[in-house]
């Protein structure tokens, strides 16, 4: 017979049985991780599966208010937390937009016969939450939709993945233009395991260029890849030295990059990711957390610098925590003219 005590026996039951089911599930995620932190690992991915039990929270929350379980009060603040902690961890994240930024590479004069339209993706973090299957589909098809002339991935491909890169990334052979990237910090070993040549064979595999170094030559312009901060791999000081009769376009990791471009007798536009735009725009906490992420200040968006501009990307993984909340995953399409 079902009653008020046994409904709410078999919430508790439903919790239990659920909490079971995701540390089996951390546990086991983890033991196939490509990680130097173990329990690290398992921790995050505990925060990662428990996150089902907002589910029976929602439900037990509405019917312990109904039937007087809980005072109004206790329900609703349960019944709201649940439901923006659901919309962050299930809806969000798995909801990929599109933006346009029209900018002018070269001002002084025009340059470009026909506008180019530049698909940048950034921060796609294949591993312990976010970048699989499900989610690369959706990246691709409406980078396809968007019909680029070229993209450009700005790094932080992984976050501990599995042994499993070539297969996760094949549908990248979809995508109907080149792809060119730049390693992240989190490819580099920091923070993150030494997965770089796990790395660079899944993207060799999946026809995604790595131009770490180089120059990729356009007819409006030239495509520079610059290497990660953090990993100690930026060096522009050659710059100077390299053709200038055409615009730079630079693409790397993390935006403070910006602050080593040279002068220059042209005025470069860098494209990067990294800061996530915050991930989960909290009033006051994000602000905190994003002055350790960025010291020169870049979240999300276009910065203009002496000596170039910045534009950086939200991205579409995630890190620390399972949750995006004010800040989608995104990709930007970048028109050149």
């Amino acid at each position: 017979m079902w009653t008020t005590d046994s409904i709410i026996l078999y919430f508790y039951i439903s919790f239990i049985v659920l909490a079971i089911w995701g540390i089996a599930q951390a546990w086991m995620s983890q033991a196939r991780t490509e990680t130097i932190h173990p329990f690290k690992s398992f921790v995050h991915l505990l925060a990662f599966y428990l996150s089902y039990l907002l589910f029976p929270l929602f439900f037990f929350s509405a019917y312990a208010g109904w039937v007087g379980a809980y005072s109004t009060q206790q329900s609703v603040f349960l019944f709201l937390l649940s439901s923006l902690l659901i919309y962050a961890r299930f809806i969000e994240p798995h909801t990929v937009h599109v933006r346009t930024l029209n900018y002018k590479l070269s001002p002084d004069e025009q340059t470009f016969k026909t506008p180019v339209r530049i698909a940048l993706i950034a921060d796609l973090h294949i591993g312990l939450f976010s970048g699989h299957e499900r989610q690369l589909k959706t990246i691709v098809k409406k980078i396809n939709q968007q019909n680029p002339d070229c993209v450009v991935v700005a790094g932080d491909w992984t976050y501990e993945p599995e042994n499993k890169l070539v297969q996760e990334l094949a549908i990248l052979k979809e995508i109907k233009a080149p792809v060119y990237s730049v390693n992240g910090n989190h490819d580099e070993q920091y923070p993150g395991p030494p997965i770089q040549a796990l790395l660079a064979e899944a993207l060799e595999t999946n026809n995604v260029m790595d131009i770490e170094g180089k120059i990729v030559e356009f007819d409006e312009f030239r495509l520079l890849g610059v290497g990660d901060l953090w990993a100690g791999k930026t060096d522009m000081r050659y710059m100077p030295d390299l053709p200038q009769d055409k615009p730079w376009l630079i693409l790397s990791h993390n935006p403070d990059t910006v602050d080593m471009v040279p002068n220059l007798p042209t005025h470069p536009l860098m494209l990067s990711g990294h800061t996530h735009g915050g991930q989960v725009e909290l009033p006051w906490l994000t602000s905190y957390v994003m002055k350790k992420v960025s010291i020169l200040g870049h979240k999300k968006g276009l910065y203009h610098h002496e000596n170039a501009d910045v534009f950086v990307s939200v991205g579409t993984g995630m890190v620390g925590v399972p949750f995006r909340f004010r800040v989608p995953p995104t990709i930007d399409m970048i028109e050149l003219s």
